[in-house]
């Protein structure tokens, strides 16, 4: 018998009658950690239903401010949140959701500085950035700390989902072996997002940490899941690890972490 309080016994009945969780997999949850790159639209729901599920520990990264235009999509923040960082304004709304759950918050810019740094006290990653650099830097941050990486991303209507697993897989790089010129994909901002669109998969990144913390199911490794409001149409891409990859190839050349933004052709 696993050394609950009643509070937790109720609270997580519902996964503790599911043969497939249990009390030793909610143990499994209590006792895990992951980090959230991002409080916005991906992180957002991602962060609450962990915290709902009682993930120990959730570590939150960024370096931003609420503003309003945030509150169409980024369901951690409310109105009375606006100018304050985000990490604080999550922080907060974990703590009134969940007190099991310790939230650790970097109010700070991923960088390759800091970045080995903040990952090593965590099992997985959830990427929920909006840029290129952060997302290149992610991937290679945790295949060099061999750490799962849950990486999602949206666009107007349309969200991708998919895990990578460090030499087991392919990475960011695989799917993505150059990024796109400099000013040819809009942000958000530029482009415009359906505001639930970062829930749902923000949501499918949450149920794959959780997945993975039990060791349940299959987890969307070499599977690119892709979503499809309009048509509410979801659709999966297999992909392959890339032998001629410079980061998990069979021959790999990159040993460290490099200038992302000069990489990514961004002037500064």
């Amino acid at each position: 018998m696993f050394d609950f309080s009643d509070e937790q016994i109720e609270r997580y009945s519902r996964h503790i009658i599911l043969p497939e969780v249990g009390g030793k997999g909610q143990k499994k949850l209590l006792e895990s950690k992951v980090l959230v790159i991002g409080a916005g639209g991906l992180g957002s729901p991602s962060a609450f239903y962990l915290a709902a599920a009682g993930i120990g520990k959730i570590g939150i990264v960024d370096n931003d401010v609420v503003e309003l235009s945030n509150l169409q999509r980024q369901i951690i923040h409310g109105t009375p949140d606006l100018g304050r960082p985000k990490t604080e304004s999550a922080k907060e709304t974990i703590n009134k959701l969940n007190s099991d759950v310790e939230v650790v918050t970097y109010q700070e810019r991923l960088t390759s500085e800091n970045i080995m740094n903040i990952i090593k006290n965590y099992d997985i990653v959830l990427d929920g950035t909006d840029n290129f650099p952060t997302r290149y830097l992610v991937n290679d941050a945790c295949a060099l700390a061999k750490k799962i990486n849950i990486h999602g991303s949206i666009f107007r209507f349309e969200g991708q989902a998919t895990v990578i697993k460090p030499f087991d897989g392919p990475c960011y790089r695989c799917l993505y072996p150059q990024p796109p010129p400099p000013g040819t994909v809009p942000s958000c901002q530029e482009a415009g997002v359906l505001g639930v669109l970062p829930g749902i998969i923000g949501v499918i990144q949450a149920i794959e940490a959780i997945k993975i913390i039990l060791g349940i199911g299959e987890p969307l490794i070499g599977r690119l899941l892709i979503y499809d409001a309009l048509e509410m149409e979801f659709r999966e891409v297999k992909v392959r690890r890339d032998p001629a990859c410079p980061l998990c190839g069979d021959n790999p050349t990159i040993k460290e972490l490099i200038d992302y933004e000069q990489f990514c052709g961004i002037n500064r």
